[in-house]
């Protein structure tokens, strides 16, 4: 099964999957701030269908771990986060928006399957010496998706109406149920595991995290960075009302920061050695905290640069975060420690679109300062945590993309 299940196979899934999850935050958003008129009610919804996801990652990761078939429970996950859009955008206009606030939280539960979910079984599809191209392929997957989803969310609200929006990106996750379906079996492995508890290998899990200062340290930096992109994506729907003249358009501001993101990983994928992984994510959290500073002046040629520097940022910091669990993990806990990493990220962003929402509204100029503040601090905290990271690191592992 797994000779003959492709590296292309599993990046068109992948593709299809993270552009409909990239999609269905702004199509969220433009839609409840389209029913309900409130930038609040619209960054709510974002932040419910994310912050869950602290709980759904680790336990998924773990029940991933344990499958001889996990492929099966990565299709099962997409079809209800699917379904769990559906209702949301059903229950918008019909249910009182505390019950939909509530179905979003328990979709987001699954979240984690779109992002770390995926890239877990990545070295099931390839191995050895063909895993540091794959890695960088599976990261552009991330910027691919970045950029098609936010476009076609602003292209189809502005177009067919958000709901519509809302719609076509549950059409493209599901779209990756056969990739995802047919994801190569783990023969002879799952009994083994299966005989110690799951709150064993969650706390085994956990463990690892916290006990491998590298992973750690890559683990915090990118989950504070994620609060700052929160903060970020929860005054797109202003910054395209104030600034570019329609809250829809605030979507394509995303796909610039994807664009950046996809190019900036091409160059550095053509000199993979120059600079660790390490580095590149302290470093990029710098990035993105002078983009998002820039982004304050709130006017059209500064705003567009910002949000390409932005992206100059994300997309090397990811690539980057994926070579270290790659490099960290232990083989019987990778999907555990991916989906939780995953889903640390993603509860980062929620809470940094949840605080970000009401603070827009007082001052855009000064939500986007206070982001640029709360990357900065992602880079400082990379050294606060110590570099006993340095004894393991292996000779020759740097940056592969």
């Amino acid at each position: 099964m797994g000779k003959r299940y492709s590296l292309r196979f599993y990046l068109v899934g992948a593709v299809a999957a993270r552009a409909g999850d990239e999609m269905s935050g702004p199509a969220l958003m433009l839609t409840a701030f389209a029913v309900t008129g409130s930038t609040i009610a619209a960054s709510s919804l974002l932040a419910a269908i994310t912050i869950s996801a602290a709980v759904g990652g680790p336990v998924l990761g773990a029940l991933l771990d344990r499958r001889d078939r996990p492929g099966r429970l990565l299709a099962g996950a997409l079809v209800l986060y699917a379904v769990g859009l559906g209702m949301i955008l059903g229950g918008l206009d019909r249910w009182p928006f505390a019950v939909t606030i509530l179905i979003a939280a328990v979709t987001g539960l699954l979240g984690p399957a779109l992002s770390g979910g995926w890239t877990a079984q990545l070295p099931r599809v390839v191995e050895g010496d063909h895993l540091p191209r794959a890695n960088a392929l599976d990261a552009m997957t991330f910027n691919m998706a970045g950029l098609a989803g936010p476009a076609l969310a602003g292209g189809v609200a502005e177009a067919l109406g958000a709901p519509t929006a809302v719609v076509v990106s549950a059409v493209l996750i599901a779209l990756a149920l056969p990739a995802a379906w047919m994801l190569p079996a783990r023969p002879g492995r799952v009994l083994a595991v299966q005989a110690t508890s799951l709150t064993r290998d969650l706390v085994a899990g956990v463990r690892v995290i916290l006990g491998r200062p590298s992973l750690a340290r890559a683990t915090l930096t990118s989950t504070v960075s994620c609060i700052a992109q929160g903060m970020l994506m929860a005054c797109i729907p202003l910054l395209g009302e104030r600034v570019l003249g329609g809250a829809s358009r605030g979507a394509m501001l995303l796909s610039c920061v994807a664009i950046a993101a996809l190019v900036a990983n091409a160059v550095l994928a053509g000199f993979p050695r120059s600079i660790t992984p390490d580095t590149i994510i302290w470093a990029s959290s710098l990035v993105q905290a002078a983009a998002l500073a820039l982004a304050a002046w709130a006017q059209p040629v500064v705003l567009i640069v910002a949000v390409l520097i932005v992206g100059i940022g994300e997309g090397p910091q990811l690539a980057a975060l994926f070579t270290v669990r790659h490099r960290e993990a232990p083989d019987h806990l990778r999907g555990q420690i991916f989906t939780t990493g995953a889903s640390l990220k993603i509860t980062g962003f929620a809470l940094g679109a949840a605080v970000a929402g009401p603070a827009a509204v007082w001052s855009l100029p000064g939500t986007l300062a206070l982001a640029a503040s709360v990357a900065a601090v992602a880079a400082l905290i990379f050294f606060v945590i110590p570099s006993g990271a340095n004894r393991q690191l292996v000779r020759g592992q740097h940056m592969s993309t």
